[in-house]
C-alpha cells in the first residue's frame, strides 16, 4: 500500500522516457507506487521501461493504441492503492521536491481537492525555451482563484494548467466522474471543470515540473489546424459541465456580472445560455444556443421563459443572427459574385457592346493569325 499513485502516460518518447521515470524513482518523498502506461509505442519504449528494475515500478503495455485516459482510468478506478493520484507524461520532467511540496499542502488543506504548479518550460533540447510569443511561454503562469473563479475563467479562456503538475485526492477524481475517453485534446481541461465543481484547487507559484514543447508543434495541442479544429469541437463538449449548475446563487458566483442582468427568478440555465450568446466567443454562442434549444423543448419551461419575456419566436429570430458558420462571409461573396454577373449581362446587352461585337470577332481572328508579339515586328 503507498501512499501515493503515480501514473505515467507513455507514448514515443524513447528520447526522454528515462528522465521522466528517473525524475519520479529519485523523489525526496518515497512513499509512493509508478504505474508506467505504454500506448503501443513502436520507437522502442516499452524496452525502456523493461530496463527499470525498481519494485514500485508496474509496468503496462496496451496492445494497441488506447489513449492515455484510458490508462489514467484503469488504474485509477482498478489498480491504485494511492490516497492520492499523480499523472506524469513520458516527455516532461518532475523536480525532486514535487511530491514532498505538494503532499505537505493538501495534508494541511484538507478542503482542497488537487494541487498543480507553474511550469519551467524546455525545449526539444531540454533547454529554456525561448520564444516568447508560442502559446506555451507563459500560459501555465496563474494565479490563485477560487473554484467560482476558475470556473469563469475556463468558460471564457478554456485550459491553463499543467497536467503532469497535477497531485489530486483519489476520491476527488473519482467523484468528479474520471477521464473522458470521448476527448482526444481537453480530457485534462474537461477533468478540470469537473472538479472545480464540487472542491477548491491550488496551483503552486513556483514550477515543480519542466514542461517540454516539442519541435513542430508536436505536442497535442500544438498549433495544428486538426489541433485548433478539434479543440473547438471539444470545447464545446466540455461547456455542457456548465449545466450542472442548478441554482441561481452558484451560477451567480461564477459570473458575478450578470447579477443585475436578469429578473430575480428567472431559471439560471437561460441566464446562463444569454450570457454565453452575450459575451462568449464563437463556441460559447453556439453552446447558448444550444442551452436555449434544450429549454425551449420542454413545454413547461418554455411557458415559465415566456414569463420572462422570451418566446418560441424570439428562438426563431436569436437563430438566424448567430452566424456560427460564418454564412455571412460566404453570402457576400456570392452576392458580390452575383453582381458581377449581373453587370456583365447588363453590359453585354447594351447597344454599344452589340454594334462592336464584329470588330471584337475581326479582332480575335487577327490575334490566332498573328500571336503575340508578331504583329510588333
Amino acid at each position: 500500500m503507498a501512499l501515493v499513485t503515480v501514473i505515467l502516460s507513455s507514448l514515443n518518447h524513447a528520447k526522454y522516457l528515462a528522465a521522466a521515470i528517473e525524475s519520479v524513482l529519485n523523489q525526496t518523498f518515497a512513499d509512493f507506487e509508478l504505474f508506467i502506461v505504454d500506448d503501443a509505442s513502436d520507437d522502442g519504449s516499452w524496452e525502456i521501461i523493461q530496463e527499470f528494475k525498481d519494485p514500485r515500478i508496474v509496468a503496462i503495455r496496451n496492445p494497441r493504441r488506447m489513449r492515455a485516459a484510458f490508462g489514467f482510468n484503469e488504474v485509477i478506478k482498478n489498480r491504485a492503492s494511492g490516497e492520492f493520484i499523480a499523472i506524469h507524461h513520458s516527455d516532461d520532467v518532475w523536480a525532486l521536491d514535487k511530491l514532498e511540496k505538494q503532499l505537505a499542502f493538501l495534508d494541511s488543506r484538507p478542503e482542497v481537492g488537487a494541487v498543480f504548479s507553474q511550469a519551467e518550460i524546455i525545449g526539444e533540447d531540454g533547454f529554456p525555451f525561448a520564444d516568447a510569443e508560442h502559446f506555451y511561454y507563459s500560459i501555465f503562469r496563474q494565479k490563485n482563484r477560487s473554484r467560482f473563479e476558475w470556473l469563469r475563467y475556463f468558460f471564457f479562456s478554456g485550459n491553463c494548467l499543467c497536467h503532469p503538475s497535477m497531485l489530486a485526492r483519489r476520491t476527488v477524481l473519482i467523484d468528479a466522474g474520471l477521464y473522458d475517453r470521448r476527448l482526444g485534446q481537453l480530457t485534462d481541461f474537461d477533468m478540470w471543470i469537473r472538479v472545480c465543481m464540487r472542491y477548491p484547487i491550488h496551483v503552486f507559484d513556483t514550477p515543480l515540473v519542466k514542461f517540454r514543447v516539442r519541435a513542430g508543434e508536436a505536442n497535442e495541442s500544438g498549433f495544428r489546424l486538426e489541433s485548433i479544429v478539434r479543440g473547438k469541437n471539444e470545447w464545446l463538449h466540455v461547456l455542457r459541465n456548465y449545466v450542472t449548475i442548478q441554482s441561481e446563487r452558484d451560477l451567480h458566483a461564477v459570473f458575478p456580472e450578470i447579477r443585475d442582468s436578469f429578473p430575480p427568478g428567472s431559471p439560471p440555465h437561460y441566464q446562463l445560455a444569454r450570457h454565453a450568446l452575450e459575451a462568449g466567443g464563437d463556441v460559447q454562442r453556439v453552446f447558448g444556443l444550444e442551452v436555449l434549444y434544450t429549454l425551449m423543448a420542454n413545454e413547461r419551461t418554455a411557458a415559465e421563459l415566456e414569463q420572462h419575456g422570451f418566446r418560441y419566436v424570439d428562438l426563431v429570430t436569436l437563430s438566424g443572427q448567430c452566424d456560427f458558420f460564418q454564412n455571412s462571409d460566404r453570402f457576400r461573396a456570392e452576392s458580390n459574385c452575383l453582381a458581377l454577373k449581373a453587370e456583365l449581362h447588363r453590359v453585354k446587352n447594351t447597344y454599344s457592346w452589340r454594334s462592336t461585337k464584329p470588330f471584337r470577332g475581326a479582332w480575335s481572328i487577327v490575334r490566332k493569325l498573328f500571336p503575340s508579339g508578331t504583329l510588333n515586328s
